[in-house]
């Protein structure tokens, strides 16, 4: 009888018996992006820590994100989650970024800056269509922000402006830039014409060391003198630029370029996951924050294609507008899909390097109109 007690008991206090539906669908949910990380490698980096964070945050009575009480810690998870919260890991992924990325294409070619510019057209078709369904405008910006493709910088801005948002938006804006293989090359397709995709593209001049040096400096300056909430991410991802192109500190360079962004993404992909609990993500408004989320990320893609497709007729057909799409701040996963859509075009037809300048430009702009709707609509 005791031995029956014990194993009713045991019963009694796992997870099967708190398990709802909600955290069920959930569950189905993270083994389905597990599934496209792992078979699909849909930017696995991203994809998988979010999708395990997920599983993990739905799997009744663990309180791993549960909050410190009195003399009870938190979980493990919750402790994390304090680096997003704060706006600790998006700005040291920026960092990482700044030390990954070669701004050469974007200084040979400044007219990148365009394409990067106009792929930031669904931040603002997002926010409008999010006012007219009545989310306030800090809401309706942090949504809008998810269609400069950029999850480092939703997560910054949606902290400061609309927290309890941050789970969907996080997840919604991580979740499309893992997806970028699926959702771009139709639109890009639809958008150009087959002769337009086969355009090969000259090789840029080179940028001298010189050139690299004073770039990162120069947009510090004055990306913040003009915008000072940018500081953080702007600031961050030109130091590690710095540190790039320098020559001077290798170690530092390797270390952020490496050990540190691997790590930080470890836990931010976790903790954004760990969000996205069903009791809260299951609702018709989280359902709608997602669909404005991918209009917003086609939005900047049809963006930057516009602006890629102007260039070229003012070059009179020397630029592909295919280079277009990697405006969006994906690096490099939307110049790396720039570059299979030309090659499927024409074989052999190399655009990848071309398509980096629009790809890094992309960051920048994304980082600004997060500056831009802070400085509108933060407190």
């Amino acid at each position: 009888m005791v031995f029956i007690d014990s194993l009713i008991k045991l019963w009694n206090d796992s997870g099967f018996v708190a398990l709802t539906w909600q955290s069920l669908v959930m569950i189905i949910i993270a083994c389905v992006l597990v599934y496209l990380a792992i078979v699909k490698k849909f930017e696995p980096l991203l994809l998988l820590p979010i999708a395990f964070g997920m599983l993990l945050a739905n799997l009744p009575l663990t309180g791993l994100m549960a909050g410190a009480s009195g003399s009870e810690p938190g979980g493990l998870l919750y402790y994390l989650y304090q680096g997003v919260k704060l706006g600790i890991y998006p700005s040291l992924i920026f960092l990482g970024i700044g030390a990954m990325t070669d701004f050469g294409p974007l200084i040979a070619r400044p007219s990148s800056l365009l394409i990067g510019a106009g792929a930031q057209f669904g931040i603002a078709a997002a926010f409008l269509i999010a006012i007219a369904l009545n989310f306030t405008p800090q809401e309706a910006a942090s949504i809008g922000i998810i269609g400069g493709a950029d999850g480092p910088t939703a997560i910054y801005l949606t902290t400061r402006l609309a927290p309890h948002l941050l789970a969907p938006i996080a997840v919604a804006a991580y979740s499309y830039m893992a997806l970028i293989p699926l959702i771009q090359p139709p639109i890009m397709r639809l958008l150009t014409t087959k002769k337009e995709r086969q355009i090969k593209m000259e090789q840029v001049r080179t940028v001298s060391k010189l050139e690299k040096i004073c770039f990162p400096i120069v947009v510090s300056i004055l990306s913040i003198l003009l915008l000072p909430s940018v500081a953080p991410l702007i600031g961050m991802l030109m130091l590690g630029n710095l540190f790039r192109e320098s020559g001077v500190v290798e170690r530092l360079s390797e270390t952020v370029q490496n050990a540190l962004i691997n790590i930080v993404t470890i836990f931010l992909g976790v903790t954004v996951g760990a969000t996205a609990v069903g009791s809260e993500f299951l609702k018709p408004r989280t359902l709608m924050i997602i669909g404005l989320g991918l209009t917003a990320f086609m939005f900047s893609t049809v963006g930057g294609l516009l602006i890629g497709k102007l260039l070229c007729w003012v070059t009179k057909g020397k630029i592909n507008p295919l280079i277009g799409s990697a405006g969006v701040s994906a690096v490099p996963m939307a110049a790396r899909v720039s570059q299979i859509e030309g090659q499927k075009a024409r074989p052999g037809n190399y655009l990848l390097m071309h398509a980096m300048g629009p790809n890094v430009a992309g960051v920048i702009g994304s980082a600004v109109a997060a500056g831009i709707l802070l400085s509108l609509f933060g407190k």
